[in-house]
């Protein structure tokens, strides 16, 4: 398989100046997108009062306002495989700035969006329109940061940078949830659904625009500007390319998506639900306990991405993928037993849903540089979609079952990846095994 060429990103020499700008920029907007894409959950509840019939039943509205929710979710794969048939064209750089602005003016607009009462149907109809543009963009954004970043540091320092935008995704998460919490203490529910609503999206959009200007003090990525003197430019559809001749790299990242798919639904976004409606917990410890989680789910994925460019990715899954499995299930195995433990735990748990940090690295390696956005995409965000959709149903089922679900499905992932590291263990390079 053919390896990035050593004139961009060469080996030896340590991170610069200029590696620490790109890197923060980068980091700095995938928060703030982050944040654009997920704030919409938090005030689904008050969001869905506004933009359906006063008259509908309460089952029904939140079923559409959550429909609305996952369909940019479903947007994901398009958005994602146009943005980098295009990156891989035109430029990394043109859809990095892109995504964000595709992100920034849908949030800002849904903040400006008269009600149901103002201007009926069409009300939750340009809610979806905006949703699945933000869909389209954040398809893009990710494995689209993961690639620019990776072609601009050297090789022996891929695997921090794309952890440390990854961290910065997560941080995005983190935003959402210390914002909702911050809305719901400062104004009462009836100025909450009077105009305080509006604010995170407004907040969101603002400084997702101011993203995308502190973006063009970016420049291309060394590799494609390489690519772009020696002509050497997908000659065909790069999509095309990848499902003809990278098939065992579209699977090897389709595996690791959904490993860390799992962590992030399971671990983060479901539990808090779960901790109040099966174990009893306020939803201020819930919360509390969650924002702990994710600094540490942060932190963790820095340092998997340096360990990975020091001790190999497939070690890192290994290790990581063992401490995942024992910190889960201690925690969800403690809840109803020990539920003083909830903030240790839980943190612990967080750390260990921080290997999947590593797992750019991977990703962004398997693939040729001429097809490497297309290839990312395309793999990340089919799996995500399948994955991230069934992921609830799945654990749903589990938790009918045992109220364990949870711990089984996550530790299930845990072997899973495992067992990759294992294989990629024996082999040592994934780029000459895929080759």
């Amino acid at each position: 398989m053919p390896s990035v060429p050593s004139s961009a990103a060469p080996a030896a020499r340590p991170l610069t100046r200029g590696d620490y700008k790109t890197l923060s920029l980068s980091a700095l907007g995938g928060a703030l997108e982050f944040y654009d894409f997920i704030i919409f959950v938090f005030f689904a509840a008050v969001v869905g009062k506004l933009f359906f019939p006063a008259d509908m039943p309460e089952w029904l509205r939140q079923l559409q306002t959550f429909g609305i929710f996952a369909a940019g979710y479903l947007a994901r794969p398009l958005g994602g495989i146009i943005l980098a048939h295009f990156g891989d064209l035109l430029g990394r750089k043109r859809m990095f700035t892109l995504s964000i602005f595709l992100m920034a003016v849908p949030t800002l607009l849904m903040g400006l969006l008269p009600t149901y009462a103002q201007i009926g149907i069409w009300a939750p109809l340009a809610l979806l329109a905006l949703r699945v543009v933000q869909g389209a963009a954040i398809g893009g954004e990710v494995p689209g940061a993961w690639v620019f970043v990776a072609e601009h540091v050297p090789a022996r320092h891929v695997g921090f940078a794309c952890s440390t935008l990854t961290a910065g995704l997560t941080v995005g998460i983190l935003l959402g949830s210390l914002t909702a919490s911050l809305i719901n203490r400062v104004f009462s529910p009836e100025e909450l659904a009077a105009y305080a609503w509006r604010i995170p999206f407004l907040v969101g959009g603002v400084f997702g625009l101011i993203s995308v200007y502190l973006r063009r003090w970016l420049h291309e990525t060394p590799v494609f500007a390489e690519m772009q003197l020696r002509q050497a430019l997908a000659a065909e559809l790069p999509l095309k390319a990848v499902v003809r001749e990278h098939r065992p790299a579209v699977l090897l990242c389709m595996l690791l998506t959904w490993v860390l798919s799992a962590g992030i639904v399971v671990v983060i976004l479901m539990t808090p639900s779960l901790l109040q409606t099966l174990h009893g917990f306020k939803p201020a410890d819930a919360l509390q306990a969650n924002s702990l989680a994710i600094v540490c789910l942060s932190l963790g994925c820095v340092l998997a991405g340096w360990a990975a460019d020091r001790f190999g990715a497939s070690r890192v899954f290994v290790f990581g993928g063992l401490l995942l499995l024992l910190s889960s299930w201690a925690f969800y195995s403690s809840l109803a037993s020990q539920p003083q433990l909830l903030l240790p735990l839980y943190a612990l748990a967080g750390l260990g849903v921080g290997s999947i940090g590593a797992i750019p690295l991977v990703m962004v390696r398997v693939f040729p540089a001429v097809v490497r956005f297309s290839g990312l995409s395309f793999s990340y965000n089919l799996a995500y979609a399948i994955c991230g959709g069934l992921t609830p149903i799945l654990v749903s089922l589990l938790l009918k079952w045992s109220p364990l679900g949870p711990a089984y499905y996550v530790g299930a992932l845990c072997l899973l990846f495992m067992l990759i590291g294992g294989w990629l263990w024996q082999r040592r390079d994934a780029a000459q095994v895929l080759a």
